[in-house]
């Protein structure tokens, strides 16, 4: 097939030169490429209606509606007296506690109230307990404020939060913890949410040990460790991380009988004598949607539609490259912006920075480089290698760096790390 032409996502066509038939003209750009990952995605993944625990880190399938007023009756925002008109004022009864019913006091009487109780119905202010006064056998309002008691003074009213059926949040919200509390408070017992993505990661190559310090030419698995925690971070359900041995029909055999409704691997993306993935994917009947894009490291990253396991929905697969930092450039280019979409969430808004020092660049390509933030920029941090993780384990972000670099004092751009 050498010479054929084949089309891509935009209508365009490049050139073909290596033997399998798969594209070879200019990769994407980091821009594009995410664009693409994002796009193929298509609609999010179906809702579900999960207990409120079981959905946090979802995203919300539709909007949050208040089922009741917040707070839903008057309650006292400070501890100290329930009071009833001007003072002074006659004590009378037990504390009211939160969770009683409290009868009405009576004007010109007060109760003492805890905070969060509910106040009794004809309470006009709550006096707060370090400015009351009983050594009289009245309670006598002490505070340094001239004049009566304003009414209304330390009491949350009815409904000051919310109101029932009031719109909360809206669909495509990120369900943290904060969230499950509002839906609690709320009235809800169950969130519908968009199903997780489900990935599973598939570890190739022969040269990998899974415990002990590297030895007889072989080195330890980085990878296996790394990417399930930055997968979960996108939204992801990691099903298994398995390895996978340089065998193209072992690979092949992963591959097709995965359920997962994304597969990642990593290694043999490039063309080495054991890169067997291109041919696999070739033989599986895949669409390669991204074949290399404009970035370093891991430029030698790509995206492909795989067939249906069950007829259903098209599955996806995003190859990485075997060398660590070069994967989670993958990670952040591919796999990030497509399990947000397939998980319901919307893009992440880009956060952008001052360049405390000079960030280096590639000529021709961007370049994801691990900073360190300051107060107000950020710095870069050595051993910034493709397969060196001693930098990343120090930073708290990714700069995207323009081709040519960016100069002290400019702009920039920096992705999060999931976890920091």
């Amino acid at each position: 097939m050498t010479g054929a032409r084949t089309s891509t996502l935009d209508g365009t066509h490049r050139h073909t030169s290596r033997a399998d038939g798969y594209a070879t003209g200019p990769a994407p750009t980091w821009e594009q490429a995410r664009s693409i990952a994002r796009d193929c995605a298509g609609q999010p993944l179906p809702a579900v209606a999960r207990p409120l625990p079981d959905a946090l880190g979802r995203a919300l399938a539709e909007p949050l509606a208040a089922l009741t007023d917040l707070p839903p009756f008057d309650t006292s925002a400070m501890d100290g007296w329930a009071v009833a008109g001007p003072g002074p004022w006659r004590v009378r009864g037990a504390a009211v506690l939160a969770g009683d019913r409290p009868e009405p006091i009576g004007d010109g009487s007060a109760v003492p109230i805890a905070t969060g109780a509910r106040l009794p119905a004809d309470a006009t202010a709550v006096l707060r307990r370090e400015h009351g006064d009983t050594g009289t056998g009245e309670l006598h309002d002490r505070s340094a404020e001239p004049g009566p008691l304003p009414p209304g003074r330390d009491i949350r009213p009815r409904g000051q939060e919310c109101h029932a059926g009031e719109p909360l949040l809206p669909s495509g919200t990120t369900v943290t913890p904060a969230v499950l509390g509002l839906a609690a408070a709320a009235g809800y017992d169950r969130l519908v949410v968009h199903r997780r993505p489900t990935v599973e990661l598939l570890v190739l190559g022969d040269e990998l040990l899974h415990s002990g310090p590297p030895r007889d030419g072989r080195v330890r698995d980085a990878l296996g460790p790394l990417l399930p925690p930055w997968l979960r971070g996108f939204g992801a359900e990691v099903t298994g991380c398995r390895p996978v041995a340089d065998d193209a029909e072992l690979l092949m055999e992963a591959v097709r009988h995965s359920a997962a409704d994304v597969v990642v691997t990593t290694g043999s993306t490039a063309a080495g004598p054991v890169d067997f993935l291109h041919d696999v994917l070739g033989k599986a009947g895949a669409r390669l949607l991204v074949d290399s894009v404009a970035v370093r490291p891991g430029h030698p990253m790509l995206l492909a539609e795989l067939p249906p396991a069950d007829g259903g929905r098209p599955r996806l697969l995003i190859g990485l490259p075997g060398n660590p930092l070069a994967a989670v450039a993958g990670t952040v280019t591919l796999a990030a912006p497509l399990l947000r979409r397939l998980g319901g969430h919307p893009d992440a808004e880009p956060r952008r920075t001052t360049a405390g020092a000079a960030l280096p660049g590639h000529p021709r390509d961007t370049r994801l480089l691990p900073v360190l933030r300051g107060e107000h920029d950020v710095a870069p941090l050595p051993f910034d290698g493709p397969a060196m993780l001693r930098g990343l384990a120090f930073a708290d972000g990714l700069a995207v760096v323009p081709p040519g670099g960016v100069a002290p004092g400019d702009a920039v751009q920096v992705l999060d790390i999931p976890g920091r």
